[in-house]
């Protein structure tokens, strides 16, 4: 028994398919099976039962597979502890990121970051908040850059920055001879959203007080699954949005037949951007100082968060 056999158990238990274990593994698929039938053969037990349509634990099985996880998180725990002893900040950073903030956050830190820590190796990830919270919690990510708070005991988080939302519409919309745009002109809209799952999306709907009930215009079964889909349904004029100020400033959206407009007016429409990470993480140290590049980058359409304290 190893820990390899033990991550290869892991992934299965995860995805109930002898298959996409094998890809989440990196190896082929009569590989992982094979170690894992020499593991049940030396465990004398059976961990999983196979059939040609699922995959399921054996009661044996779930609890070798409780043991397997607490071990692969002390060996890792282990792995830390001796990185953060001889250089916190070297050897590979594995942060996570939503779908909304990485297109435009990542390119402005990354250069910064190797230039002040050359040996810290940045190992990026893009997923909605809640897988995200979960790859966090099995230890298959060091920290998250999140838009949401995380109320939770093993969880912690450092304050990055407050995001104003701006408003997207087409050319040509009646809101363009606004002087300023109100919560009124918000609650007249027809809004369009990111496909459920974002947080963006209870965000937005938030600042403009909208429920799932209230929203059934013509557009509410319009849903986009990225941002940069949204901008360019805005664009081809089929409603309005309202996106990060990150994404404004890096040039999403530049080109013409889009119009964004501040909303100064409304203080509360923003959201908040934090960096959540584990309580017993080792290397808190390499996370304070890749919140600190984060905050020394941000352009002035944002609010930086002073470093002192905690969130969450």
């Amino acid at each position: 028994m190893n820990l390899r056999d033990l991550k290869y158990i892991l992934a299965v238990a995860e995805t109930r398919h002898f298959g996409r274990a094998a890809e989440r593994c990196f190896v082929s698929q009569p590989t992982l099976s094979g170690q894992i039938k020499k593991l049940e053969d030396e465990l004398d037990v059976i961990i999983f039962e196979r059939t040609n349509r699922s995959v399921e634990i054996t009661p044996v099985g779930a609890a070798i597979l409780a043991h397997a996880r607490l071990a692969l998180e002390q060996a890792e725990a282990i792995e830390q502890v001796a990185r953060a002893h001889q250089d916190p900040m070297a050897g590979p950073l594995r942060i996570g990121a939503i779908p909304t903030l990485s297109p435009y956050l990542m390119p402005l830190i990354l250069m910064p970051l190797k230039q002040t820590y050359p040996k810290l190796r940045l190992v990026l990830s893009e997923e909605i908040t809640d897988l995200l919270l979960g790859r966090l919690a099995r230890h298959e990510i060091d920290a998250a850059l999140l838009a949401t708070a995380v109320d939770e005991n093993d969880f912690d988080s450092l304050p990055l920055f407050e995001e104003p939302f701006w408003l997207a519409h087409p050319v040509n919309h009646p809101l363009q001879t606004h002087p300023e745009i109100t919560a009124d002109d918000l609650e007249q809209i027809e809004l369009l959203l990111l496909a459920d799952g974002h947080c963006l999306t209870h965000q937005v709907m938030a600042v403009c007080h909208l429920s799932e009930r209230s929203h059934r215009g013509e557009m509410a079964d319009l849903r986009a699954s990225s941002l940069e889909t949204l901008v360019q349904l805005v664009r081809a004029g089929f409603g309005c949005t309202l996106i990060p100020a990150l994404a404004v400033r890096t040039g999403e959206t530049s080109d013409t037949g889009l119009v964004t407009r501040s909303l100064a007016a409304l203080p509360d429409a923003y959201r908040r951007i934090s960096l959540v990470f584990r309580k017993s993480f080792p290397r808190r140290q390499a996370l304070e100082a890749f919140a600190e590049v984060v905050r020394l980058q941000l352009p002035a359409t944002v609010r930086r968060l002073p470093a002192a304290g905690t969130i969450g």
